[in-house]
């Protein structure tokens, strides 16, 4: 399954561990949030990096005590139908301050992907092999966005105002 990062195909660093294998100490690992939130305090002091997949039906709020810990949550569209997913990210980004990584994975389509995008997502789990350069270029496609969202993109609005105010205060200065 190809990997969209920054709008390039990338090597998927994260090693998916079922719930019965054993959690390797070293290496970045991907785990299910039952196997994560079962033993928390020993999976998180491993010296790899620890990612969880967090599925659409459960509160985000439970991670909260674990964000600063964990490396990457992928957080779960079982259909392209069901945007619970979009709400995770905004509240993980925007109200719980998660700076890690966000991976959608599931049914992620390429129409979708820009909005996925401005909720906070920086990466993508292609089913299809021949999607990933069109999840690529449509990554690219835009640049300049009206209204604020979770990506940190500056808003037009924003831009106009930016130089504006920068002229107010160097006449302010002057006078």
């Amino acid at each position: 399954m190809p990997l969209i990062e920054n709008a390039e195909q990338v090597e998927d660093r994260y090693q998916r561990i079922l719930d019965d294998e054993p959690v390797p100490d070293e290496g970045a690992v991907l785990l299910s949030a039952d196997r994560l939130l079962a033993d928390a305090d020993r999976l998180l002091s491993r010296s790899g990096d620890t990612g969880v997949v967090w599925p659409n039906d459960r509160d985000v709020a439970e991670l909260v005590a674990l964000l600063s810990r964990l490396s990457l949550i992928a957080l779960v569209f079982p259909t392209f139908k069901d945007g619970r997913a979009y709400s995770q990210a905004r509240a993980l980004r925007e109200r719980y301050r998660f700076r890690g990584d966000l991976r959608a994975t599931g049914d992620v389509l390429r129409d979708q992907l820009l909005f996925l995008h401005r909720a906070g997502f920086d990466a993508f789990a292609v089913k299809k092999s021949a999607d990933a350069l069109a999840f690529c270029e449509a990554l690219q496609r835009y640049d300049v966005f009206y209204q604020p969202a979770a990506d940190g993109a500056v808003s037009a609005l924003r831009r106009r105002l930016k130089p504006a105010s920068r002229q107010r205060h160097a006449a302010t200065e002057l006078a």
